[in-house]
């Protein structure tokens, strides 16, 4: 009997994926902070999980596919920059422990494998 590695890890692949995609933004929004205009994005972490689960795993994908959103601002600022570095450095630090509790699920699935092929 096989061992599916993509049924052992399930979701917790396609959330690293999804939070590694959301690091991404969220660093260009820091890096933009005092960019005149700027307008701040993220994405939506439990509505992009969800449409990624329910077509069955197909991966992750944002962009134009409409994951990507734009962050309104609670203070905008008067040259239009969306970007409030507080916020941003919280969404950053809060996707960083999202990152890492599923890195260390996955790691746990593998660690339980090995230890079932060794029979222990």
């Amino acid at each position: 009997m096989g061992i599916d590695i993509g049924q052992v890890i399930a979701v917790h692949a396609d959330a690293l994926q999804l939070r590694a995609e959301r690091t991404k933004v969220l660093a260009s929004n820091l890096a933009n902070v005092n960019t005149p205009g700027y307008q701040a994005r993220d994405i939506d972490f439990a509505a992009s999980l969800e449409r990624v689960m329910s077509e069955g795993g197909e991966g992750v994908e944002t962009g134009d596919g409409g994951e990507l959103m734009y962050r309104v601002p609670h203070h905008p600022s008067a040259d239009g920059n969306t970007v409030e570095l507080g916020v941003e450095q919280a969404a950053f630090a809060q996707n960083a422990v999202g990152f890492q509790t599923s890195l260390t699920f996955v790691q746990m699935k593998f660690k339980g494998l090995a230890q079932a092929i060794a029979g222990q």
